[in-house]
C-alpha cells in the first residue's frame, strides 16, 4: 500500500481511504501530497479488491489549497519527489482530479477548511459529505491568482452558473449549509462525523455489483456533454453488456434466494 509523508493510505474493507496529512498547514498541498494522491488513484483502479475511495483530511481540515509560501518563492517541501514531475509534468493536475477520473467512485469527507485547491479537488469527487462547520470557497482572485485546477470549467457545469460565478469572482467563504443549498456538496452531517458518513456511503456502494457501479459512473460522465439522443445511445452501448455478466446473474439469484450477493467482477 502506498502513501507519502503527507498522504496516508489505508484500507477499510473494500474502501481505500486517502488522508491528506499535513494538519499543521491545514493540509495545504505539498509535492509529497500530490505524488501520494496520484499514486492513490492509480492504486485504487489497479486493485480489483478496492470498490470505492474515500478522500479526507487529518487534523480537522480537508485542504486549504496550494502552499502559498511555496508560491511566494520559499520552496515547496519534497525535493526528492521532483523527479516524478520531470517524468510526468501533468502529475499534479492528475492528483487534483483536474483531468484524471478514477474508475472507482470517489467520496469526499470534508471537515474544516476546504478552500481554494481544496474546493478544486472536491469538484473531482463523485459524492461529497461535509461537516456542519466546514468552510468552502475559491479564494484565488483575492490573492490575484487564477483557480487553474479546473474550476472555471467544471464548477458552472456542477452548480448553477450564477452560484459558480459568485463563488469564483468574489472569493468569499461559504458555509456547509450554503454549499449544500447550491449543490456543491450533497450531505451535511454533525462535526466529526464526515468520515463515518462517507464510509457508510462507501459500504453501500461496495455491496453493489462492481462492474455495474463502474459502468454507471462512466456513463454519467461520458454522456454529460452529449445530446440526449447521443447519450441514450451511449448508455445502451455501455449498459447492455452488464446484463450478460456473471455478476448480473448472481444479483438475480441472490434476490430470489433472499441473501446478500457475492460479486466476483465476472
Amino acid at each position: 500500500m502506498g502513501g507519502t509523508e503527507h498522504l496516508d493510505v489505508r484500507r477499510e474493507g473494500a474502501t481505500l481511504v486517502l488522508t491528506l496529512n499535513r494538519p499543521e498547514a491545514k493540509n495545504a498541498l505539498s509535492l509529497p501530497m500530490l505524488v501520494g494522491l496520484y499514486d492513490g488513484w492509480l492504486e485504487a483502479d489497479a486493485d480489483d479488491g478496492v470498490r470505492s475511495v474515500v478522500l479526507t483530511g487529518a487534523g480537522g481540515s480537508f485542504c486549504a489549497g496550494m502552499d502559498l509560501k511555496a508560491l511566494a518563492g520559499k520552496g515547496m517541501e519534497g525535493e526528492e519527489y521532483r523527479d516524478r514531475l520531470k517524468t510526468d509534468p501533468d502529475l499534479h493536475w492528475k492528483a487534483m482530479l483536474r483531468h484524471h477520473r478514477p474508475r472507482k467512485p470517489v467520496i469526499a469527507a470534508v471537515e474544516g477548511y476546504c478552500v481554494a485547491g481544496g474546493t478544486e479537488i472536491l469538484q473531482g469527487a463523485d459524492i461529497r459529505v461535509a461537516a456542519a462547520s466546514a468552510t468552502f470557497g475559491l479564494f484565488e482572485v483575492r490573492r490575484g491568482l487564477f483557480p487553474i485546477g479546473g474550476s472555471t470549467v467544471r464548477l458552472p457545469r456542477q452548480i448553477a452558473r450564477t452560484h459558480a460565478l459568485e463563488m469564483l469572482l468574489t472569493g468569499r467563504p461559504y458555509t456547509a449549509e450554503e454549499a449544500a443549498r447550491i449543490g456543491l456538496v450533497g450531505r451535511v452531517v454533525p462535526d466529526g462525523t464526515a468520515l463515518d458518513a462517507a464510509l457508510d456511503i462507501a459500504e453501500r456502494i461496495n455491496a453493489c455489483g462492481p462492474l455495474a457501479v463502474e459502468a454507471v459512473k462512466a456513463s454519467v460522465y461520458e454522456t454529460a456533454e452529449m445530446t440526449e439522443t447521443e447519450g441514450l445511445a451511449a448508455e445502451l452501448k455501455r449498459g447492455w453488456p452488464i446484463f450478460d455478466t456473471a455478476d448480473a446473474k448472481e444479483g438475480a439469484r441472490a434476490f430470489a434466494e433472499k441473501r446478500a450477493a457475492v460479486y466476483r467482477r465476472e
